[in-house]
């Protein structure tokens, strides 16, 4: 059986091509990233819905999310995707090369469906030979491709601009919805602080006025919680539910159970 391969990055252009039944795992997204479904299946999951991109499928995951992914090959295939990061550097040169401006604040879906049309075709297909290059392609190449993908955003999504082009950090939101949103998530607390446009020191003191409680504490008590009730509710097993409610591995997830409930989680029926 051949083992999974995992994706050469050449600059901010990734390559995805491996074989697997499933993939499955969670990331930030620190950059709006550009990507086009070759073959099989991505779902995304934000903490609020399901996006799934099948084969021909454009998508624009947006910055600073965070979103659960699973990636599954077609049968008897392999899973490829390419993407393309569309960092805030390249951003802001084309931003003051070419007179754009974006006039409001964009909040919104984690994952925006963008329709197929000839430029995103072609342009992906223009990109298929890079792959190849041994060593990498010029980094000055790889920014006139980057460029080109933002210019072609814009011509056929003029609408993106204020998305594109909002280089604003994360303002200070409700903490108490956005944690019971997103505990599921396995990142650092630092990180949850930033997404809630807070330093860490006052994401700590606003959790205490909010939960009574340290935000260590409530993640793991939230995700134990939410553990016990996918295993013994939902008919799930340890190995599907540890990584779906935040925890980094099985035996650290078992451990943890069992001394909150008295039981292992595999015994739980």
């Amino acid at each position: 059986m051949k083992q999974p391969v995992e994706e050469p990055k050449l600059s901010q252009i990734a390559y995805s091509c491996y074989y697997a039944r499933n993939r499955e795992g969670e990331q930030f997204v620190p950059e709006h990233v550009l990507s086009f479904q070759i073959a099989g299946t991505l779902i995304l999951n934000d903490g609020i819905q399901d996006f799934t991109s099948r084969e021909g499928d454009f998508r624009l995951i947006r910055r600073n999310k965070l979103v659960k992914f699973s990636k599954r090959p077609p049968e008897n295939g392999e899973f490829r995707s390419i993407s393309i990061y569309l960092d805030q550097q390249t951003l802001r040169v084309v931003n003051r090369e070419f007179g754009y401006d974006a006039v409001q604040h964009q909040n919104g879906k984690a994952v925006l469906e963008l329709t197929s049309n000839k430029l995103l075709t072609s342009y992906m297909d223009s990109l298929m030979p890079y792959q190849e290059f041994q060593p990498p392609t010029s980094p000055h190449l790889m920014s006139l491709k980057l460029k080109e993908a933002i210019l072609i955003l814009l011509q056929t999504n003029p609408e993106l601009k204020n998305l594109l082009f909002d280089f604003s950090e994360p303002g200070k939101i409700d903490l108490e919805g956005f944690m019971n949103q997103n505990f599921h998530f396995n990142v650092q607390l630092k990180r949850f602080a930033y997404l809630t446009g807070r330093s860490l020191a006052t994401f700590k003191r606003d959790f205490d006025k909010i939960f009574h409680t340290s935000p260590s504490r409530w993640l793991l008590q939230k995700r134990l919680e939410a553990a016990h009730y996918l295993i013994k509710e939902k008919g799930k097993t340890p190995s599907e539910v540890y990584l779906e409610t935040g925890f980094e591995d099985l035996s650290h997830f078992s451990f943890v159970f069992k001394k909150a409930f008295g039981v292992a989680p595999s015994r739980i029926g």
